[in-house]
């Protein structure tokens, strides 16, 4: 019965020894394969990790990144470092590529490269039933779409899940930061390339259902992250009109704006979210993906937040992974925002009650599937195969 298990351990505890100690002391069972570490940025990153990798046993792995907010099965939390402990029956490889500013489809073939290596693969021998990636990349550069180009390329066939390290603002002087081993870095991606028998899936939820509605992205700018019209119309003023609110309502975040009405595109039967982050001064629309001119978007409609979330812990992951034994969360750092700019961000939170045993981080923006997606949760689920 293969099988992979999870424990979690959280503390509020700044001074990096006296946490690494309080993380390290509340693990119990048998030594882990692989360590999680998702901690508030105020915290002295290098230290900590050096902490920590001081207590771990010598042939534990450890990934990690800096947080907009941390999550277990108690809620979301702000402030405090959340480890999670991987057990069982498992093999993983860790890639680290650099330089995503500089070259973000290099830095992602170098990071499935050091991966594959790692785990003793041929990038082109991956299989997608016992092999699949976890991408944690510094989201602060917003270079997903390139650097998943880079470690696609390589096996454009793998599955790849994720989100980004973060931090408060993305104030150039308060970068996000990545653990990988003993390594603290910024401007790169991490992979973490598991093969197992167990079963596992790539996962996502959002709290958005379509409407049938669609907008037309007829003019972009030079960086292909700015609309600058919308059905041959100025691209804020359009999405204004079609919400029937001012403009300066539309910023993600305010509730009658692009967080009430974001776009999708859909694939398959699913829908991706793709929304839109900012109205700007001169009538464009700031986007956190990519845009190409042409490209039609399906408006979406707000369900309830709690209860689709909820629902996607009670029901959905069971449903796709036999008696599920861990959960690794992306939860979009936006979608806190809005749960809490409405009021409720405690009972979202609580809704981790129903999770597997889990640990993540609210993050700049996700990975779901080998796409960069926004305003979603995505996760990599492990079970127990009977």
């Amino acid at each position: 019965m293969p099988r992979i298990t999870f424990q979690s351990v959280r503390t509020a505890l700044s001074d990096p020894q006296a946490a690494a100690e309080a993380l390290v002391n509340a693990l119990d069972g048998p030594a882990p394969r692989l360590v999680t570490l998702f901690a508030s940025r105020d915290r002295d990153q290098l230290a900590l990790n050096r902490a920590l990798r001081e207590r771990l046993p010598r042939g534990t792995r450890l990934i990690g990144a800096t947080t907009a907010g941390e999550l277990d099965r108690d809620g979301i939390h702000q402030g405090a470092a959340v480890l999670g402990a991987l057990s069982g029956d498992f093999e993983v490889g860790l890639g680290l590529g650099r330089g995503l500013t500089g070259d973000a489809i290099a830095a992602g073939a170098e990071a499935l490269k050091r991966a594959c290596d790692d785990l003793g693969v041929r990038p082109g021998d991956l299989d997608r039933k016992k092999n699949v990636g976890l991408v944690i990349d510094d989201g602060s550069r917003f270079k997903k779409e390139e650097l998943l180009i880079g470690m696609l390329s390589g096996s454009p066939d793998v599955t790849l899940v994720g989100g980004g390290a973060s931090a408060p603002g993305f104030d150039p002087a308060t970068p996000p930061f990545m653990h990988l081993d003993g390594e603290v870095v910024t401007d790169g991606a991490l992979l973490a390339l598991f093969k197992t028998d167990a079963p596992f899936a790539a996962m996502r939820s959002h709290w958005y259902s379509p409407t049938g509605e669609t907008i037309t992205v007829t003019r972009i700018d030079g960086s292909c992250t700015r609309a600058l019209e919308i059905d041959g119309r100025p691209a804020a003023a359009r999405y204004a009109e079609i919400l029937g609110v001012g403009v300066d309502e539309l910023e993600f975040g305010l509730p009658r704006g692009f967080a009430a009405r974001p776009t999708a595109i859909k694939m398959g039967r699913e829908y991706m979210l793709r929304a839109p982050w900012k109205p700007l001064p001169d009538g464009s629309i700031l986007f956190a993906n990519l845009l190409e001119e042409g490209t039609e978007l399906e408006l979406m409609r707000l369900d309830d937040p709690v209860e689709s979330t909820r629902r996607f812990f009670a029901e959905e992951m069971p449903a796709r992974v036999p008696s599920p034994q861990a959960a690794l969360l992306f939860h979009c750092s936006a979608r806190a925002a809005f749960a809490e700019g409405v009021g409720r961000l405690g009972e979202l939170g609580a809704t981790l009650a129903a999770a597997p045993p889990c640990a993540g981080f609210n993050v700049s923006f996700e990975i779901f599937n080998g796409l960069a997606v926004n305003t979603t949760l995505t996760a990599l689920v492990f079970g127990e195969r009977p």
